[in-house]
């Protein structure tokens, strides 16, 4: 009987070293993100607000974009694609400080939204993201319920969404560009609520070993992913709730 208490103690007391690490190691996740969050509105705003900047990337009369603007459209997607590829031979140090540029990056590619959109339609609905944010990733650590079999339908339609954004970008599309926005929001929902739960689980799965260098490693990709989930479920919400200048 005493054996089986000592073991039933020691049991606790480790589930409750897990416990304390999930929650420092999911609060590491939100703060990187959060500072990457700051990061890209400074840069958007700085470019969106300077007209000297903005005019480097788009044509000041015909909003047409410069070459500039289109590699800067798309540096964000290559740099996601590179982090991946990286990230085993980057430190931990090297990876935060990649993640931060890709922020910055990722600024000055939405800048346009601060010619757009109204500054005030901009704020409300960075708000609004940011309770729906909230609420969506509660809801996937908390949950009981396994999620992890939205995973493939999930970048199924991410991939098709890439697609078909990248296709309106030549034909132009009213019809085709509300559609887009429209699922690209119910799209990133539920990724808000997948990657949650499935950082939690990855948390759990790796407790036992406590690799410093992993858990560093693996807060940065959270943060990665969480911070795209956030920054596009923004961007899907400003088609319907933005309003323009």
């Amino acid at each position: 009987m005493a054996d089986y208490n000592t073991v039933r103690a020691g049991a606790g007391a480790r589930s409750a070293d897990i416990d304390a690490g999930l929650r420092a190691h999911m609060n590491k996740i939100y703060g990187i993100m959060s500072v990457g969050l700051l990061v890209t509105a400074a840069a958007a705003w700085a470019f969106g607000t300077a007209e000297p900047l903005q005019a480097l990337l788009r044509n000041p009369e015909t909003f047409q974009m410069t070459i500039l603007g289109w590699i800067v459209m798309f540096l964000p997607l290559v740099m996601v694609f590179a982090f991946g590829a990286a990230i085993n031979r980057l430190s931990a140090s090297g990876a935060q400080l990649f993640f931060y540029a890709f922020a910055t990056v990722m600024g000055v590619s939405i800048s346009w939204i601060f010619i757009a959109f109204t500054g005030f339609s901009i704020v409300q609905t960075f708000l609004i993201t940011s309770i729906a944010f909230a609420g969506l990733s509660l809801w996937g650590y908390t949950t009981k319920k396994d999620i992890s079999g939205w995973g493939s339908f999930l970048i199924m339609g991410l991939i098709g969404l890439i697609v078909a954004s990248i296709v309106n970008i030549f034909l132009a599309s009213p019809a085709i560009h509300f559609a887009i926005s429209a699922i690209g929001v119910l799209i990133f929902a539920g990724l808000t609520a997948y990657d949650t739960q499935k950082l939690k689980n990855d948390y759990i799965a790796h407790a036992h070993a406590m690799d410093s260098e992993w858990l560093a490693k693996s807060a940065i990709l959270g943060a990665l992913n969480l911070y795209l989930d956030f920054i596009n479920l923004f961007m899907f919400l400003l088609q319907f709730l933005g309003s323009r200048e």
